[in-house]
């Protein structure tokens, strides 16, 4: 796996706002098909780091590979064309747009019909063809027609995943995708994700270490904008400088 060329790789990533370092030489691997997880504790650079790799920020230095092309200076439109998709830690849904029309505005973006995207569902069938598998895909069939501010939360968050599959990833990001979801029903967005084509590199930013070591191969822990540890969820289960730092708490609370 050593030699293969990983989808996602970043090398001496780091961003400062002045003084402040919330990014310290990160290097990180995302391989083909990955399923892995990013965990650390609030104020860690977790989400630092996916802005950083979904071109929301600039780096100070280092840089950003998408299957061993620099992507580092690339705006963040342009990288979603290259097949980088993320969610977000808030929903940024359409509240007053059906589960259907939300999903539609992606796929119709991608597919070159973003001038069309509102119009009559019939106007382009290819995008409606899509939407409807993406939608069926998630299990929203029954809401398809109900607007997004109608939906209970966890529906909504499967609605972001569905939108994010619109735009046809290689990479898909999910900064905390149980977020706001009672425990007892994380495992809808578990099952969904678990569905995905095993080919899209699927990356994490979790606090449910439930949903972190049912979903993971492999795992990440990030402390004070730098890299503290990765490996197998065994690994980090059994990592006492983690346990310590981090995980001990968040599997005790």
């Amino acid at each position: 796996m050593s030699g293969a060329i990983p989808i996602l790789e970043t090398r001496g990533l780091c961003k400062a706002f002045g003084a402040l370092e919330v990014a310290r030489e990160i290097d990180f691997r995302l391989e083909r098909g990955a399923r892995h997880a990013l965990i650390g504790p609030n104020g860690a650079g977790k989400t630092t780091f996916v802005n950083l790799l979904t071109g929301v920020l600039a780096p100070s230095r280092g840089q950003v590979l998408l299957e061993g092309e620099d992507v580092t200076h690339l705006p963040q439109a342009k990288r979603v064309k290259r097949g980088i998709a993320r969610t977000f830690q808030i929903s940024q849904l359409f509240r007053g747009l059906t589960v259907l029309e939300n999903v539609a505005i992606a796929v119709a973006e991608r597919m070159g019909a973003g001038g069309a995207m509102l119009k009559p569902a019939g106007a382009h069938r290819e995008v409606l063809d899509e939407t409807i598998r993406l939608v069926e895909m998630l299990k929203l069939g029954d809401d398809a027609g109900r607007r997004i501010g109608e939906l209970p939360y966890g529906r909504q968050r499967l609605v972001e995943i569905a939108i994010a599959l619109g735009l046809a990833p290689r990479v898909l990001l999910l900064d905390e995708p149980a977020a706001g979801i009672p425990s007892a029903e994380s495992h809808i967005i578990l099952d969904a994700i678990a569905s995905l084509p095993a080919e899209i590199a699927i990356l994490i930013i979790e606090h449910d270490m439930d949903v972190v070591f049912r979903f993971a191969k492999r795992i990440t822990v990030m402390v004070s904008g730098a890299v503290f540890a990765e490996g197998t969820p065994a690994e980090i289960a059994a990592n006492r400088d983690v346990r310590a730092v981090y995980l001990g708490s968040a599997l005790d609370g």
